[in-house]
């Protein structure tokens, strides 16, 4: 590492068990502040890593009657090499507990307190939560269960070495009103502030009789309790006292990502043992919410995982980090559903992102053969650069401040500026018009902008789609700089690339529309829900619902219920294709008028290309397209 750099961390995971959405939640988290500050052009230091010591993982591998280091092989390696690759995790050092150089970083760190007082050997009687491989002096227990989890805890009484916590307790309770962004969001701060001022206990920091941890130096009846050992990782990951010059420009993090349940552990315990080692403490130690099914906690010793693996192939990467990364606000708890994660997908990414480059492109195709037009700043400023300036400004500054859902929506408010820019500047009504040639080029040059500036401000949080955005305009598929966000930048007079749509609709809970699928029904089915759930003025108004001609229409061959139709949209045609075949012969519907939806993103259906969804009633086997009652131009909105 050269001069300064940004230094990130997430908590190193305990494999005692495979991963889970929860801990994916905070390490794509991480993995988009990361790629920020990569763009920003910051030296970065993304660690992540496994917490492999301690009694739970012992009797874990004693269960299935394997050593503890082979048990905790297998789930490393599929969290290191499957999950993370998976997820597209950035990580720039994956660290170890059992890594030999972490096993001598902690020795010395051990005896260096031992050295100067702040640790003493001792008797502990108390609780000790195994779960969490956490102690609670008798003050904090009530019946027998867990302050932190609720599970129960057990009643040990050993000798046991100590680190005095107590001898810092002014000074953490000092810094934590000093430093008010220490410990973030605010409520975790007001916790921890309540939890110093009544009083720290010296906290026991070996076990006897457990064999599975890091030897304490000079008496082998003794481990290494297994937080002491964890919460040193992000030393050795910097390169304390192995890589001075690494360290000294890395030290200290800027931001440490945790569950809010292990918050304590990170703004009691480990500022306490940077303050003992003389040492800077992190800028923001950041406790974000769970993700919840229901109202429980997801959790390995609880039985309700989703794997992130199963659910990257069934929808894709950019799908799941999205919902992960827009969902919920950063810091608070939120709901985790299978259809929501759907919901997100077509409303946000498929509806307004994948429709507006859709729209985009295929406008520019048919009113400048394909090409960027050029942008003439004499001609009324149609609006867009100031919305993307200002985007931009808003994501960096989310960014910085860790709010991670925040910053994605920020994005999307730019996506759906352009989408109503559309609607009120209607390009196919200045193409008819003499004369507005300026104004239809500078229509197209800022809609072709926006979508460039999109694909930079999208590319900490998502993978692939910035690319595929970028593909299609003509670009290098790589976002190099945050500077490319600046508006203004897109070549004049290239000419764009044909692209597939971005995501395809998913049309109900783990079916998806593509080539390969069924084919689709015309309407619900009967055994759908008869009350579906509300939804707001704001989501009926992203659809755009509008009056078409059919001027064309034939069955496609090989099938028994798909129609392929022409459709007339007044400044456009549009090509649909509807399963309605076993209802109406397919010559009968020429002339005739229907409703369609024309922000549906485009899908292949037996290798046709439909772009958009004609409207139908069902009841039992008989089907009514809907249509106006009186005459009115197609192209006209519904609403």
């Amino acid at each position: 590492m050269g001069e300064r750099c940004w230094y990130v961390t997430t908590p190193i995971y305990y494999p005692s068990a495979d991963l889970h959405i929860g801990h994916a939640y905070t390490t794509v988290a991480a993995d988009a502040l990361s790629r920020y500050h990569r763009l920003r052009g910051q030296d970065v230091l993304f660690v992540t890593g496994t917490d492999e010591h301690g009694q739970k993982i012992e009797r874990s591998a004693a269960e299935r009657g394997v050593s503890a280091s082979l048990f905790v092989d297998g789930i490393v390696g599929r969290i290191r090499d499957e999950l993370w690759p998976t997820l597209g995790i950035s990580h720039d050092r994956f660290i170890r507990t059992t890594d030999p150089n972490h096993v001598r970083v902690v020795q010395a760190i051990f005896e260096r307190l031992k050295d100067q007082g702040d640790i003493y050997f001792g008797t502990y009687e108390g609780w000790y939560c195994l779960p969490d491989e956490s102690f609670w002096p008798d003050s904090k227990v009530r019946d027998a269960t867990c302050p932190e989890c609720g599970r129960p805890v057990e009643r040990v009484q050993q000798p046991s070495y100590f680190f005095r916590l107590s001898r810092y307790q002014d000074r953490l309770r000092q810094h934590l009103v000093d430093h008010p962004d220490f410990v973030q969001p605010s409520s975790r701060l007001n916790e921890m502030v309540n939890f110093v001022e009544q009083g720290l206990e010296d906290l026991s920091v070996s076990r006897a009789g457990v064999g599975w941890g890091i030897g304490v130096p000079g008496d082998p009846a003794h481990t290494i309790y297994v937080w002491f050992d964890a919460l040193i990782s992000y030393l050795t990951a910097a390169g304390y006292l192995t890589a001075p010059q690494e360290f000294q420009a890395a030290w200290p993090p800027d931001v440490q990502l945790m569950g809010k349940e292990i918050v304590r552990f990170h703004a009691v315990t480990w500022p306490i043992l940077l303050m003992a080692l003389d040492l800077p403490l992190p800028a923001r130690v950041f406790g974000h919410g769970w993700l919840l099914i229901g109202d429980t906690k997801i959790g390995k010793s609880l039985g309700n995982v989703i794997d992130p693996i199963q659910l990257v192939q069934k929808y894709g990467v950019d799908p799941v980090r999205y919902f992960l990364l827009r969902e919920v606000p950063f810091g608070a708890d939120g709901t985790y559903t299978e259809e929501a994660l759907v919901r997100r997908t077509n409303v946000d990414l498929a509806n307004d992102l994948g429709n507006l480059l859709h729209r985009t492109i295929a406008m520019v195709r048919r009113f400048n053969d394909g090409f960027v037009p050029p942008f003439r700043p004499g001609i009324a400023e149609p609006g867009l650069e100031r919305v993307a300036d200002e985007v931009r400004r808003d994501v960096a500054e989310c960014l910085e401040a860790v709010e991670l859902n925040r910053a994605v929506d920020a994005v999307g408010r730019l996506v759906r500026a352009a989408n109503k820019f559309i609607e009120d500047r209607q390009p196919w009504a200045l193409y008819r018009e003499p004369g507005a040639r300026e104004q239809l080029d500078n229509v197209l040059y800022s809609l072709l902008e926006s979508l460039r500036v999109v694909s930079v401000l999208l590319s900490p949080f998502l993978l692939e789609t910035p690319g595929r955005i970028r593909r299609q305009l003509g670009l290098r598929p790589e976002v190099a700089t945050w500077d490319e966000a600046k508006w203004g930048q897109l070549p004049v007079g290239h000419h764009l690339e044909e692209g597939t749509p971005l995501f395809p609709r998913l049309e109900a809970l783990g079916r998806q529309a593509t080539a390969s699928a069924a084919e689709p029904a015309a309407a619900p089915s009967p055994a759908a829900p008869a009350t579906p759930s509300t939804i707001t003025i704001e989501e009926f108004g992203r659809l755009d619902l509008r009056v078409a001609r059919v001027e064309a229409a034939e069955r496609v061959a090989g099938t028994d219920r798909l129609v392929k139709l022409t459709l007339s949209l007044g400044d456009s045609t549009r090509q649909v294709v509807s399963g309605i075949a076993q209802h109406y012969q397919a010559e009968s519907l020429v002339g005739r008028s229907v409703v369609v939806v024309a922000n549906l993103a485009p899908t292949k259906l037996r290798g046709i290309v439909s772009e958009g969804m004609v409207l139908a009633a069902s009841e039992g086997g008989q089907l009514a397209l809907v249509g106006p009652l009186d005459p009115i131009a197609p192209g006209a909105r519904v609403k």
